[in-house]
């Protein structure tokens, strides 16, 4: 009788940290660690921080302090003072996140190309994935798609042009309530309830080129319409890794933030405070692309499971 090896996962995840670092020293990508507190928060309505209160002497700095929900302005700000191609892998942060596929606290590997764009960077995303899939002697087939193509194919729908009812009308068996629901939630709420869960288990799926009111950190290439210099990148139905063309514009970066701000007090969320260190150098941000991807649904992938608990030495419950 075969005895399964309670500390197999833990193993895997050790041997994707080597695999992964060996991936990037190939390519001369700059493995930084940044802080994990900071005086700055997480503006997206979407995600919420957990704070702490420094107790130490004023003197050092804001009391008020955010657990990191990724590292992205810090390694901006490397990349700003002319750090170029680095990537940091580490633990991140998000109240609230919890479930079977969510835990409050993940590793999340982030890094970021100068001089590419987010069309390259995808692509350099997959070849990590694959190279990750490799380690357990599986390979998957790839679609690359934009966000409007995929739409029109698989639902008949023109995302970019289409009304709110074109977009609420498939979604009528799932009761879902219309209060409080923009364009872009009827979006978010297509892929997640009808696309993605159809996505196979054996293809890396990449979208790209969002509409421009889902931006984010991203540039906005001018047109008609206008879209989002970004990605997103899932194996089979779940969502590892999202990516941009970087926006190194600060007033518009700050515009962003502020705008962010009044939708979380419009949802009774408090405002976040703006990383102001990030804004002073944004505009010294070279042309890059960044992609963040979470390490633990790479593994649950990599193991064929749908409970993040599988891939963790403790969920939270168990912390």
């Amino acid at each position: 009788m075969t005895v399964r090896d309670p500390f197999a996962q833990l193993h895997l995840r050790a041997r994707l940290y080597a695999a992964i670092r060996s991936f990037f020293a190939e390519r001369q990508v700059l493995e930084v660690e940044t802080p994990v507190l900071s005086a700055a928060g997480n503006t997206d309505p979407n995600i919420q921080s957990f704070g702490t209160t420094f107790s130490g002497h004023v003197d050092a700095g804001a009391r008020d302090r955010w657990l990191r929900t990724s590292p992205e302005f810090p390694l901006k700000r490397l990349l700003a003072a002319g750090i170029g191609d680095c990537y940091e892998m580490g633990r991140v942060f998000r109240d609230g996140e919890a479930g079977g596929r969510h835990n409050p606290e993940f590793t999340m590997l982030e890094w970021y190309r100068v001089g590419w764009d987010h069309r390259r960077l995808m692509h350099e995303t997959v070849e990590l994935v694959g190279f990750a899939l490799r380690m357990i002697g599986r390979r998957v087939e790839v679609r690359v798609e934009s966000y409007r193509q995929l739409f029109l194919d698989e639902l008949g729908i023109d995302p970019l042009h289409a009304s709110i009812d074109e977009l609420r009308a498939p979604l009528a068996d799932f009761g879902i309530g219309p209060d409080g629901l923009g364009r872009d939630d009827w979006l978010d709420l297509l892929i997640t309830h009808l696309l993605q869960p159809a996505f196979p288990r054996d293809r890396i799926t990449v979208i790209h080129d969002f509409p421009a009111s889902q931006c984010a950190l991203a540039r906005i290439r001018a047109g008609e319409p206008p879209l989002a210099e970004r990605f997103e990148l899932y194996l089979g139905p779940h969502e590892l890794a999202n990516g941009y063309h970087e926006l190194n514009d600060a007033a518009e970066q700050r515009e962003r933030f502020e705008r962010d701000n009044l939708v979380r007090l419009e949802r009774g969320q408090p405002a976040m405070p703006i990383d102001k260190a990030l804004l002073e150098v944004l505009d010294a941000l070279p042309a890059c692309a960044g992609v963040a991807m979470g390490i633990e649904r790479l593994l649950m992938c990599m193991v064929s499971t749908d409970a993040i608990a599988d891939v963790l030495a403790f969920a939270f419950s168990e912390a």
